[in-house]
């Protein structure tokens, strides 16, 4: 009897006990657990994403100076016919147009040139006679002028030599006028066949630059129409072992990038590889679509076994700020705070909040709550880089494998403690 009622005692005992410690925990708020994450030692980078087109570094379009059928194409290095991906050098023949018609006109630009000249020796002739009329005009009019008007001498034959003189000297004058203008005409004859020899020339396209052939926009037979722009025949890229990303940037991200900041890119035809490079400068001509202002920034990056074609879709990563063997802590670990006071050790009730803000820039600081017990601790600690999932935080008192509290497990729904740390509303 006495054990059964011994039994009963400590049975009533043990309830007393855990009515009591429901009741102090309904109190103090103290129904939940804690998630945690252990502190990690790692690389992290906070970086933007965007993507962008691999362009050649200098392109240069060749067009026609000249209108015309193509011909013919000329040969590559190997001796095959100008086509995609041919490399040329600088001074290559590309391509000819017909040029009968040009050769007709250079024809007939050397016969003018030829009248011309001959048009400047008979006006030459012409002056040489003039002068000499004019030399014997004037040994007229000097006796006449002697003698004067007088028995031996008729007025009227006096005036006539006076009029014979002043022709003579107008007529020279009219000579070397025409002289000039027949010296005039060969240099125009001559201008003219300087041009026609150009446009000759002009009818065989070559290359300006050594490269390679990445754009045949023409085909044997088709007509060319030069007309105010001169129509683009081949695409040449010089140098295909140094290339550029052109990436469209947001204008909330293009704060942030810097020429010379480190660039790491991917391209879907080639998985599972990462390529780098460096900005190299930020356009200022920014477009606008659908109300998005959008930047062209310039990626450079070598391409020393040509793999990387033009033209390719590239996943570009611009790294803002990288930071190597931090700590690292989840990000929910920075945004989390204690749902009652309760919960908080106390040696750190006093404690006031910041703002706690994950993958900034340098100097912003935020608070990572640490495992201690059955309570939580604050920590203030300075932010570093992040990728999206973990960010690197810096403190005296963090090490490596400490928990931070990432959340709650089994929260109370209803009738919980409010948050001591979120602000009060002002009521007016």
């Amino acid at each position: 009897m006495f054990s059964r009622k011994r039994m009963i005692g400590i049975a009533a005992a043990v309830v007393a006990l855990g009515i009591c410690a429901w009741v102090w925990r309904s109190h103090t708020g103290q129904d939940t657990a804690f998630r945690t994450a252990r502190i990690t030692r790692g690389d992290v980078a906070t970086t933007i994403s965007a993507t962008g087109t691999i362009e050649p570094e200098e392109v240069v379009d060749v067009g026609a100076q000249v209108a015309g059928q193509i011909s013919s194409f000329g040969t590559d290095k190997s001796g095959k016919m100008i086509d995609y991906g041919s490399s040329v050098e600088e001074g290559t023949v590309l391509a000819k147009i017909d040029e009968s018609v040009y050769a007709a006109d250079l024809a007939l630009s050397r016969a003018q040139v030829e009248q011309d000249l001959a048009g400047e020796l008979s006006a030459a002739a012409n002056l040489a006679q003039l002068k000499a009329k004019a030399s014997q005009a004037s040994a007229d009019w000097k006796r006449a002028e002697e003698l004067g008007p007088s028995e031996a001498l008729a007025r009227t034959v006096y005036d006539s030599y006076k009029a014979s003189y002043d022709i003579a000297v107008a007529n020279v004058a009219v000579g070397e006028a025409a002289l000039a203008q027949a010296k005039a005409a060969t240099v125009q004859a001559r201008a003219t066949l300087d041009k026609a020899e150009r446009n000759l020339a002009f009818c065989t396209i070559k290359s300006p630059v050594a490269g390679v052939i990445i754009d045949r926009r023409v085909n044997a037979g088709q007509t060319v129409v030069a007309s105010l722009n001169a129509p683009s025949l081949f695409l040449i890229a010089k140098d295909l072992t140094k290339m550029q990303i052109w990436v469209g940037v947001n204008e909330a991200d293009i704060g942030r990038i810097v020429p010379g900041a480190p660039v790491v890119f991917t391209c879907d035809t080639f998985p599972g590889r990462e390529f780098s490079g460096t900005v190299g400068k930020v356009r200022l001509n920014a477009t606008m679509t659908q109300n998005v202002v959008m930047y062209t920034v310039e990626v450079n990056t070598e391409n020393p076994q040509k793999l990387l074609l033009p033209y390719l879709t590239a996943s570009v990563r611009f790294v803002v700020r990288k930071d190597s063997r931090a700590l690292l802590a989840p990000n929910s670990a920075l945004r989390w705070l204690p749902s009652s006071l309760a919960e908080v050790s106390p040696d750190s009730r006093s404690w006031k909040p910041i703002e706690a803000t994950a993958g900034a820039g340098q100097g912003v600081r935020g608070t990572v709550w640490l495992k201690d017990g059955d309570y939580a601790r604050p920590v203030d600690v300075a932010v570093g880089a992040s990728d999206g999932v973990s960010t690197a935080v810096s403190a005296p008192s963090l090490a490596e494998d400490q928990e931070v509290i990432t959340g709650e497990i089994g929260r109370s729904q209803s009738g919980g403690a409010a948050n001591p740390f979120m602000p009060v509303p002002q009521r007016h």
